[in-house]
């Protein structure tokens, strides 16, 4: 039987870009934005305070991320929102969400991988996918704004780029790593990516407190604000685009980004504990696997309140359910616009509780016994660490939200850069599943369902939700979401447990120590708060788990009602740096 260990007190594990102490939280009479750069979330309440709603407030906090946060996300990436508004003028009340997913491009089919280098995928012009981030940016404030106009919410972003930023300690962090594999195989590798290297690593030097401008993206961002979807996917910019993909081997053409298309799509919805989550259908694995994971949870442990959140009982009971969810990802998920998902039958009472039923209190199962995947087609690799990721929640103060979720993939995307214009491409089609049977760079194992096709949008981890409590007139309970490749799923879920399950102070929430396992490769990660805690490492691998200490588990940035009833708390996770802000 699982023991619980000696009590003792934890703390998030310590990051490098960890923000100070306290500051990571913020309580708001009205509206907050929480995003994982302290600057994002300023250019976000700038516009709540000018009388924009959180539609507005979220485009303009993405197009400052892409500023701040060059190796996260931006506008060459893409990504899943899910928005709730409340008495729109034109929507009324509603929920709906948008899949601006990359797309391959059509020059790219299900073999394309086999015969080239095997980083082909995550390195350079080939792994480029086409950018989304523009069009569903558009798209969602000219249909959910309020009215704004293009150039008051990219204003923010335009000023930042052309003031400069300060290199923070997590960028720093980041950039460490890109410089040891660039330096690796030099000059090749700088002269190959000389626009990321020269600007955003300073060759080799950058440092926290060295500041970067961008009056390249800041003309980029103009043309948008000026000529709206044109200003990125025709002209100058789409030329940049294509110029930087093609002379790095790339196949992405003019047409592909003329025929991008953003997809609205109903959010997949669920109860939990008498509230209502809404949260990304396929091609988002996140979603269905935090819905599995909760029903599980939810059919199998009814105490699930009285047990201690980062017990032994507790870390086994939410692994062993994340396991289902993660073993049924690797062999049924894909993009539903290309093959068959069958959402339905995963999220079918019977099917969750026998999985529930398979639970076992105190051991693991067999590695084939999870989910319903066949023995032998799982595969082995450690999972990468976050990188090109970043989300963002906002509320305002008419109750509308917004859970905005974007990428580029890895950390610097593809490394290549659209020059002229200073913003990096993302490296998406490594999402895909490239090379059957192998794992991505997050150590993922994925189907035939999830190959690469022209148009096709690659799986996601990505998680971003809103729950609503219906029996306080559908108010706005808790935006949530993260950055961190599969870990998005596991910090999320934590999240979302520790604020709806356990009441914790949104600070409290995120700060507490997290663990991430996903079915393959068989191991259970944990933060050092976890895995230096008296007693419980003994006590998961008595159960029968093998344990291994990690890194920073995801990077979450929540709003959720205050715990009053009045007003909003909001956090950003202190492992990245971020910081809320609003009124």
């Amino acid at each position: 039987m699982l023991l619980a260990p000696a009590a003792r007190s934890w703390s998030a594990q310590p990051a490098e870009g960890a923000t100070p102490a306290g500051q990571h939280a913020g309580a708001f009479a009205s509206a907050a934005v929480a995003a994982d750069h302290h600057l994002a979330s300023e250019a976000g309440a700038e516009i709540l305070r000018a009388g924009g709603n959180a539609v507005d407030a979220a485009v303009a906090t993405s197009f400052a991320l892409s500023v701040v946060r060059p190796y996260s996300c931006g506008i060459g990436g893409g990504g899943f929102m899910v928005i709730h508004l409340k008495d729109h003028p034109r929507h009324g009340t509603l929920t709906t969400a948008l899949n601006y997913r990359e797309q391959a491009p059509a020059g790219v089919s299900p073999d394309f991988y086999l015969a080239l280098e095997p980083d082909a995928a995550t390195h350079g012009g080939r792994g480029v996918a086409v950018p989304g981030t523009v069009a569903g940016l558009l798209h969602a404030l000219e249909e959910f704004g309020s009215g704004m106009s293009r150039d008051a919410v990219l204003a923010p972003a335009i000023r930042l780029a052309e003031e400069g930023f300060t290199v923070d300690a997590h960028y720093a962090a980041s950039a460490a790593e890109v410089i040891a594999w660039i330096r690796k195989d030099e000059p090749a590798r700088s002269a190959r990516f000389a626009f990321v290297w020269d600007r955003f690593l300073a060759r080799g030097a950058i440092k926290p407190g060295d500041v970067i401008r961008l009056p390249e993206q800041a003309a980029a961002l103009r043309l948008i604000a000026q000529r709206g979807r044109d200003g990125f996917y025709r002209g100058p910019v789409a030329d940049a685009i294509v110029e930087a993909a093609a002379a790095d081997g790339g196949v992405l053409t003019l047409a592909d980004l003329a025929s991008f298309r953003v997809a609205r799509v109903d959010p997949l919805t669920l109860e939990f504990r008498g509230k209502t989550i809404h949260t990304m259908p396929p091609p988002s694995s996140g979603g269905l696997a935090l819905a599995q994971t909760l029903a599980i949870l939810d059919a199998r442990l009814p105490d699930l309140r009285a047990t201690p959140p980062r017990s032994p009982q507790a870390i086994h009971r939410v692994t062993e359910a994340a396991k289902h969810a993660f073993a049924d990802r690797a062999r049924w998920l894909g993009d539903p616009a290309f093959v068959d998902v069958p959402v339905a039958r995963l999220l079918s009472p019977d099917y969750l509780r026998g999985l529930a039923a398979t639970l076992l209190p105190d051991a693991v199962l067999p590695h084939e016994r999870y989910g319903s995947i066949p023995a032998g087609e799982e595969g082995h690799a450690e999972p990468h660490r976050d990188g090109g990721t970043s989300h963002f929640s906002v509320v305002d103060a008419q109750g509308n939200a917004v859970a905005c979720t974007e990428t580029i993939n890895l950390v610097f995307g593809s490394l290549r850069a659209a020059e002229r214009f200073g913003f990096v491409l993302n490296n998406q089609m490594d999402d895909f599943a490239t090379r059957p049977g192998l794992p991505n760079a997050f150590g993922l194992v994925q189907s035939a369902r999830n190959a690469p096709a022209p148009g096709k949008r690659p799986l996601s981890s990505m998680t971003p939700l809103i729950a609503l409590d219906p029996a306080d007139h559908g108010r706005v309970v808790l935006v949530a979401g993260a950055s961190g490749g599969p870990r998005i799923i596991s910090s999320t879920l934590q999240a979302a447990l520790n604020v709806l399950v356990h009441d914790m102070p949104a600070g409290d929430a995120l700060a507490a120590p997290r663990f991430h396992h996903q079915w393959t490769p068989d191991v259970l990660l944990l933060e050092a708060g976890l895995a230096d805690a008296d007693g419980l490492v003994p006590a998961l691998e008595a159960a029968g788990h093998r344990t291994r200490r990690s890194d920073a588990i995801g990077n979450v940035q929540i709003i959720r009602a205050a715990r009053d009833g009045a007003g909003l708390d909001a956090a950003c996770d202190p492992r990245k740096g971020g910081r809320p802000a609003g009124y």
